[in-house]
């Protein structure tokens, strides 16, 4: 029966271990997950950015003098 306990708390043990690593390592991804999703977004700012100086160039480019 001893020895069953001790099994028992060694497994316990083990598996409190492996709790803890994986809680560390879900909290390094979540930190991760947040930083990407700001890239994300300041990439997107600077293609949204990009697009609408190549419409207003488009459309300057495209506008007929006041002439005509």
């Amino acid at each position: 029966m001893e020895n069953l306990i001790k099994r028992l708390e060694e497994q316990i043990t083990f598996l409190q271990q492996e709790m803890s690593q994986m809680s560390s390592e879900l909290y390094s991804q979540q930190k991760e997950i947040m930083h990407l999703k700001k890239e994300i977004s300041n990439f997107n700012k600077k293609i949204e950015e990009l697009n609408s100086g190549i419409e207003s160039s488009i459309n300057k480019e495209d506008k007929k003098p006041p002439h005509y």
